[in-house]
């Protein structure tokens, strides 16, 4: 098995560039927020509000762009495959690398990532759809409104997996375990409840196939902060690309609730 340092190591030169998802498999993935030091106090109480969304695995000091806690020395400027750049809440570029807008006043925060707990859902025989059709998983903005904080309101967003209906209630048990990486669906069913009309209409990653007999079952994304990001509308904020995340050295296992 691939360690996750050697993924790094060549998100890093370049080598890998494609989504993270069964990459690095029992490993932790984290969604990717910088903005300046004179927002983070607001962005820190708007995860506090929304743990579900955003649940905070390790904030770096201003101007660090070095992991302690999540990963040894994973530097955030390029050990992600992609990201995105907001200026005045409009996504302005896509990036490989932001080594050249590194500024002193950067506080970066990483957030828990779905794709930690899928590792579980595949070992009870729990398909995962996005990876079988080698896609990105679909993210959906929603009616539900955050907890606002200081500057930051907005939407949730949800990731979507479709689960044989069956196998809803065990995936439910599953992901109850993991509160750290978004832990329990939010809401399982009839899409149009949340404000979502078209599950073959993604806002953010792919459509994937929902074969009969299967129900569409969401969970809260860690992508939320970049609808958030989106209303707030600061000069400057970077975040991971959706589906593109930090894959750390922590065991997934290490954030469950036992």
């Amino acid at each position: 098995m691939t360690q996750p340092a050697e993924i790094r190591a060549k998100i890093r030169t370049g080598a890998f560039k494609r989504p993270t998802a069964g990459e690095a498999s029992g490993f932790v993935q984290a969604n990717l927020v910088i903005v300046r030091e004179k927002h983070a106090f607001d962005f820190l109480l708007f995860c506090q509000r929304n743990p579900k969304p955003c649940p905070v695995l390790e904030v770096l000091e201003p101007g660090q762009p070095l992991t302690r806690t999540i990963a040894s020395g994973a530097d955030i400027r390029t050990d992600i495959p992609r990201y995105r750049v907001y200026r005045e809440g409009i996504l302005t570029e896509t990036m490989d690398s932001i080594s050249s807008l590194w500024e002193d006043d950067f506080v970066a925060f990483l957030l828990g990532c779905s794709f930690s707990f899928e590792e579980a859902l595949l070992k009870n025989d729990i398909p995962i759809r996005h990876i079988e059709e080698r896609k990105n998983v679909p993210m959906f903005k929603t009616s539900i409104p955050v907890v606002p904080a200081g500057i930051f309101s907005g939407r949730l967003v949800v990731t979507m997996r479709p689960i044989p209906e069956a196998l809803v209630v065990r995936a439910v048990q599953i992901t109850s375990r993991y509160a750290m990486v978004h832990g329990a669906p939010v809401h399982i069913g009839s899409p149009e409840s949340i404000g979502i009309q078209d599950l073959s209409r993604p806002e953010y990653g792919d459509a994937v196939t929902i074969k009969k007999g299967e129900v569409p079952v969401f969970w809260a994304c860690g992508v939320t902060p970049q609808a958030v990001l989106e209303e707030a509308k600061l000069d400057l904020a970077i975040t991971h690309a959706p589906g593109y995340m930090l894959i750390g050295d922590v065991k997934n296992e290490a954030l469950a609730i036992l």
